[in-house]
């Protein structure tokens, strides 16, 4: 089937009506057949009897006559092939060990054969006649009355719903019930049915192995259709609530049909009145290996279906004996004259005959000649299940009477003991086939996986194309050649069955409201996150240092980021700062060359060289911000700048202090300078460096600055800063740097009107203005700028305020040094007075 074909609103309710519909027509049909069917159909006399339960008559009519509708041959109708076709395989296997010397040796068996009719009233009560015996021993009779009259061990039924009825009325009295062909798990269950055994898996592994191969093809949109029976409703039960663990949804485009063989044919001839084709089939063994559905399949229906198989088997001889049946050397087995009869459209002599215008029956018709289903070997495997069966009731007698040469025939036997020696049997039959039973009365679960393909004459061919073990692990258990699969219309691909298609990597299953598991839209995964598997139910969030690539379905290496000299800004910055200490080195050598010129001598220059220094390094600092942080860039980066600003501070501070002093001094008996000296000067520096000194050293004893990775700034990066540490140290150097500022501007603020005619406290106080501005500005900015702009934002501020102290200061001194020399005299310095000497 392809994937563009939808199955029609009514297919769903149109195959329930089907099924109902077959079998009520199953109920109003009668049982053709003639004889009473208590009294057994085949039967022989041995030391040991085993019964044998078989519809040889069934209530349906015959399957070509349903699927083609044409009228069917006289007494015909309910004639089951099949089940003569088992009952022959049972007879060879009881002759075939009577002829042994090596099993039972001195030990005939015997079998009583009943007919069922199909009915599972009618199974009950050929059972209790095997169980109880129902013959009549006349007077005159040699045959002794201690004899028992019922058997050990039964063989049959084909149909679950029968073994289960039969096996619960055998189950008080122990009595070993062996099928060939009922699969329905529900009889494992020892507690209900103690007695049943069979040799053939239960349906618990099919319906288990039918989801996996569902699952295999990547089906999830399938339809589930089952006989109304024992062995359909079990099974469809397993299959569901496996299906369901698989995520599979049960719909219609792959069907699923868990139906008898029987059943299959109703539906079969239905759907071909309306031409339903292309559909792909998964089937059950009740049919998925019947060479008569086959045959019958003339609309190519089930093209392409696959499904499980009993293994392929060969029992050596038992075509050859099925087919040299003779009905007039069958003494006491008068059913096969009622087969011979419909085979060959003929009528044996008997008295009081009808006068019916057939001809007459010799008894040596040829069989092989037979294009009918009596002659179809197909289901050699199913024998094979029988020829097992028996087999395991003989070594569990072998093994009681103790046989070895010869049997001991003293040991008192009944059936309880011959079921708990069959539980316990393990041996290989002749073409080396294992058999045992597990706990639960089951043999091992292997199946042949069938591919219907197209063969001569229109026909299927049933090739084996993989294998299910149950027995293996579960990764291992499914093995199948894809290549060699056909599919419906004859495709090649696997056909596509599914609500909704595959989301790809990089995506999630999101399940769609009120639909089933099977319909979902497919989400993209969220930033950060990813999935790189098909179907992914979620979406995994990437480790702390990933990202999720564009297309969501791996997890990269983030991008780390930080402010480096190869970037725009980090080169702008870089260049600012190396400016700033170049125009800083200038302004000193200036200064240096004009150290003996008055403007130079009048602003103290002793301090205006340690100013001129302390800016140099404010400039250089700034680098250290830039680059890949370290644990001692992160360390030098702050403290280096904590501690050059507060040197710079101080020298400023210092000059400001000279020129109070020296205008208190310049009054009328002032004696203010012998206490703010060069040596005071040179003091108060080192006392207020060394503050900061201390700050810094308890701030990297305590908790320094390190390197740290930071993910929660920019998402898809990493951004490498340097973690402050002690928030508390950072903000007291700050602190200090302020306070220090703020007291130096107060101190110029107030020497700003003093009267020399060229006052610096002017310029000092504007230079403080400015670092104030900056570093009042430097705190929200600083603050809010994300990763690398914090940075960028510091190394901002201390150029600013280095800049600043830079041109208020010097550049005007400069300026006047370099372009304005004439102003550069003593009495210019001076005014009216003599200057004095800073």
């Amino acid at each position: 089937m392809t994937s563009t074909q939808k199955w029609p609103e009514w297919g769903w309710a149109l195959l329930q009506l089907l099924l109902v519909a077959s079998i009520s027509q199953a109920e109003d049909l009668v049982c053709r057949h003639t004889g009473d069917p208590e009294n057994p159909q085949l039967f022989k006399d041995g030391d040991i009897i085993l019964g044998g339960i078989f519809s040889f008559h069934s209530s349906w009519i015959d399957r070509k006559e349903t699927y083609t509708k044409k009228p069917p041959p006289l007494e015909c109708t309910s004639l089951n092939f099949r089940d003569l076709q088992i009952a022959q395989a049972m007879i060879f296997v009881i002759e075939e060990i009577n002829n042994s010397t090596e099993l039972l040796p001195g030990i005939s068996l015997g079998y009583k054969m009943y007919d069922t009719c199909g009915s599972i009233a009618r199974s009950v009560r050929v059972a209790l006649a095997l169980a109880n015996g129902n013959e009549v021993v006349s007077a005159e009779s040699e045959t002794p009355c201690t004899k028992p009259a019922q058997v050990q061990a039964i063989m049959g039924e084909t149909s679950s719903s029968t073994c289960m009825a039969v096996a619960t009325v055998m189950g008080p009295f122990h009595i070993p019930l062996i099928s060939h062909f009922a699969t329905c798990a529900c009889l494992s269950d020892k507690t209900k049915y103690p007695s049943f055994l069979r040799t053939i898996p239960s349906d618990y592994y099919q319906s288990r192995a039918l989801a996996q191969l569902v699952k295999h093809f990547g089906w999830t949109w399938v339809g589930a259709i089952s006989s109304n029976n024992d062995y359909g409703n079990n099974g469809m039960a397993i299959f569901t609530e496996t299906a369901q663990q698989l995520g599979i949804c049960l719909e219609y485009s792959v069907i699923v049909a868990f139906l008898a063989h029987l059943d299959l044919d109703v539906l079969m001839s239905k759907l071909s009145d309306h031409n339903l084709t292309g559909y792909q089939w998964v089937g059950s063994e009740a049919w998925i290996f019947d060479s008569q559905i086959a045959e019958m399949d003339r609309h190519h229906i089930l093209d392409g279906a696959i499904g499980l198989s009993i293994p392929k088997a060969h029992v050596s001889g038992l075509r050859d004996f099925i087919l040299d049946v003779k009905p007039l050397n069958s003494r006491g087995n008068d059913i096969l004259i009622v087969f011979w009869e419909a085979l060959f459209g003929c009528k044996f002599k008997q008295p009081n005959s009808s006068g019916e215008n057939l001809r007459e029956c010799t008894g040596y018709e040829d069989l092989s000649g037979l294009q009918y289903g009596f002659i179809d070997m197909s289901l050699m495997a199913i024998f094979n299940n029988v020829y097992k069966g028996v087999y395991a009731v003989a070594h569990a007698l072998h093994n009681i009477f103790g046989c070895s040469k010869t049997c001991n025939y003293k040991v008192q036997i009944n059936p309880y003991m011959i079921l708990q020696h069959i539980r316990k049997i393990n041996f290989k039959t002749k073409e080396g086939d294992e058999v045992y039973f597990n706990e639960n009365g089951d043999p091992p679960a292997k199946y042949e996986i069938i591919n219907w393909q197209p063969g001569e004459k229109g026909i299927a061919d049933f090739v084996s194309v993989g294998v299910y073990d149950a027995s293996l692990p579960a990764d291992k258990q499914l093995s199948l050649q894809n290549k060699s699969l056909i599919w419906a219309q004859n495709l090649k691909q696997v056909p596509v069955s599914v609500c909704s298609e595959k989301c790809s990597p990089g995506t999630r299953k999101v399940l769609q409201k009120g639909k089933p598991v099977c319909c979902y839209d497919c989400i993209r995964c969220a930033e950060g996150e990813m999935s790189n598997t098909t179907d992914s139910v979620i979406c995994v969030k990437c480790p702390p240092e990933f990202w999720s690539n564009e297309r969501r379905d791996a997890c990269v290496k983030k991008e780390s980021e930080f402010l480096s000299y190869e970037e725009i800004m980090g080169a702008l910055l870089t260049a600012a700062s190396l400016f700033g200490t170049c125009m800083t080195a200038v302004v000193a050598l200036i200064f240096f060359r004009h150290r003996k010129t008055p403007i130079v001598r009048a602003n103290n220059s002793e301090l205006s060289f340690l100013l001129l220094f302390s800016l140099t390094l404010c400039f250089l600092c700034s680098l250290t911000f830039i680059g890949r942080p370290s644990e001692w860039s992160c360390m030098l980066r702050h403290t280096a700048f904590g501690i050059t600003f507060v040197l710079c501070i101080s020298c400023v501070l210092g000059k400001t202090m000279v020129v109070l002093m020296a205008f208190r001094a310049s009054l009328p008996g002032s004696n203010v300078m012998k206490w703010f000296g060069p040596t005071q000067q040179r003091l108060s520096v080192l006392v207020f460096t060394l503050i900061q000194v201390v700050i810094c050293i308890l701030w990297l004893t305590m908790s320094p600055p390190f390197p740290f990775k930071n993910f929660q700034v920019i998402k898809d990066k990493i951004i490498l800063e340097c973690a402050l540490g002690s928030t508390l140290g950072f903000w007291a150097v700050l602190g200090y740097i302020g306070v220090l500022a703020m007291f130096c501007f107060i101190l110029a603020f107030l020497a700003r009107k003093l009267p020399d005619n060229f006052n610096e406290a002017k310029f000092i106080t504007f230079s403080m203005l400015i670092f104030c501005a900056v570093w009042l500005t430097f705190i929200p900015a600083y603050v809010s700028s994300p990763g690398k702009f914090s940075v960028a934002v510091e190394i901002f501020a201390i150029l600013a305020s280095s800049f600043g102290l830079v041109i208020c200061i010097f550049i005007p001194k400069c300026h006047i040094i370099l372009l304005r020399p004439e102003k550069n005299t003593k009495k210019n310095m001076m005014g009216k007075g003599e200057p004095k000497t800073l």
